[in-house]
Formats: structure tokens, C-alpha cells, sequence
């Protein structure tokens, strides 16, 4: 039988100490569809995706993966994740970074050559193919970053801040990727702190302080906040507290 769901959490919570990172938070994202999560800095976004990548523990709830209870090592190859900070390696180039995360997953060097040659036409760095990603910008950095983390072709896309660096030009360019992805049946979870590129995910999730004020299409939420734009609909719900 099908799994309806990509990803579901159940009362999904994540304490630091003291302080309440998540509360209880319920989400139910299908299969081949771009999710994404809103909130300012704090809100819990780049938790979530960590807890779900199996990279913190979780205080309480549940979270699950294609139907996995999460932790499960078993289902890390179906899964890429690109976090906001960088994870390259600087004194190699930018060819060896992505043969090494290819090797990681157990490709054959055929299709990591494949896989390369697609991806770096993507991302416009085929000219920097061999030279030292320190030698790179912040914005041709982040660009690796997301091309490693879709080098093996997961099934489940995490992309926290994925645009950010990037000259409007290539964001366009990349939700057109995102989009081919999704029409591949590929899920994506992206994490953005700029509304207007909501506009381009099927269906959203608004957090503030660790809890889910709204979730569903743009359209819907800024339908049922009687506002015009994403921002409105947030300022509004956080100013009543509830959840739409």
C-alpha cells in the first residue's frame, strides 16, 4: 500500500534546557510536493528539519519518514539535506565535494560523473569545477552545498535557507528545478524567510515560537486572514494567537 504521507509528525516536541524549541507540533506532508516552512529567526524551522535528518533527539511526540519512525537509519539514502550553514570540504574542489558525497551513498562513478555533469550545469559553476571551494564566494558555496545534497537523488528533499545568497536570476532558476523535482515526485521541505517565494510551494507551514500558527496553500491562509499577502496573514495571526 502506498504511503500517503511523506512526512508526519505527532505532537512533535524539542526542549534546549528551559527553553521550548517546538511544541507540539502536528504536520502531515504528501508525497511530491514542495512544503514550506515560514517563521522568523527562532521560530523552530532548521529544529524540525534536524529532528527529521535524525540529527537531535527529540523530547517528545512523534515524527515518522515514508512511514519510519524517526530515527531510522535505514532511510538516510532516500533523504538529502542541505543545511544553512556549509558543509564542504574547503581545500577541495568543488568536483572532489561532490564525488565524495556521491561515493558516501554508494554511487558508481559513472553515475556520480553523470550526476555532476547535470548539476553543475545547474547551478552555473561548471568553470569552477576544479577549484577549491574556499576559493568561492558565500553564493557559489551555498550553490555546492545544495548540489551535494541532491547528488544521489533522494526521494525527500530538506533545503533550509536554499536561496539565500543567490542573485534573483539563478533563485528564479533553482524553484524551476524545485518544480521539475516535484513533477518528478520528488518532496521538498524548504525553510525561507522571504514571503514572496512561498507564493511558489503548495502548501505552507507558519511557525512563531515554536508552535504552527497556520499551515496550508498560500492562498487559504491569506483567504482565511482576510489579508493580501503572506506577511499580513503572519503579523495578523501573531497578533490573535491562533491558528488558522
Amino acid at each position: 500500500m502506498k504511503q500517503s504521507f511523506a512526512i508526519e509528525t505527532k505532537n512533535l516536541t524539542k526542549r534546549f534546557g528551559s527553553f521550548t524549541a517546538l511544541s507540539e507540533l502536528n504536520l502531515k506532508i504528501e508525497n511530491g510536493v514542495i512544503h514550506g516552512l515560514l517563521g522568523p529567526n527562532g521560530a523552530g524551522k532548521t529544529t524540525v528539519i534536524k529532528i527529521l535528518c535524525g540529527l537531535l533527539k527529540l523530547s517528545g511526540g512523534e515524527a515518522y519518514i515514508f512511514g519510519n519512525k524517526v530515527p531510522n537509519r535505514s532511510i538516510l539514502p532516500q533523504i538529502g539535506y542541505m543545511p544553512q550553514e556549509t558543509a564542504l570540504y574547503l581545500e577541495l574542489s568543488v568536483h572532489h565535494n561532490l564525488a565524495l558525497y556521491g561515493e558516501v551513498y554508494g554511487m558508481s562513478r559513472g553515475r556520480i560523473a553523470e550526476r555532476e555533469k547535470e548539476l553543475l550545469q545547474f547551478i552555473a559553476l561548471e568553470k569552477w569545477r576544479d577549484e577549491p571551494v574556499s576559493n568561492l564566494s558565500g553564493g557559489m558555496k551555498h550553490r555546492v552545498s545544495l548540489a551535494c545534497s541532491m547528488i544521489h537523488e533522494p526521494k525527500l528533499l530538506f533545503l533550509d535557507e536554499p536561496t539565500v545568497g543567490v542573485d534573483p536570476e539563478l533563485r528564479a532558476s533553482f524553484w524551476e528545478y524545485f518544480n521539475a523535482l516535484k513533477h518528478k515526485g520528488i518532496t521538498i521541505v524548504l525553510t525561507t524567510h522571504y514571503m514572496d517565494e512561498a507564493q511558489h510551494c503548495d502548501r505552507i507551514g507558519l511557525l512563531r515560537q515554536g508552535k504552527l500558527i497556520a499551515e496550508g496553500a498560500p492562498s487559504e491562509i491569506t483567504r482565511q486572514t482576510h489579508t493580501t499577502s503572506l506577511e499580513e496573514a503572519f503579523l495578523a495571526l501573531s497578533r490573535q494567537g491562533v491558528k488558522a
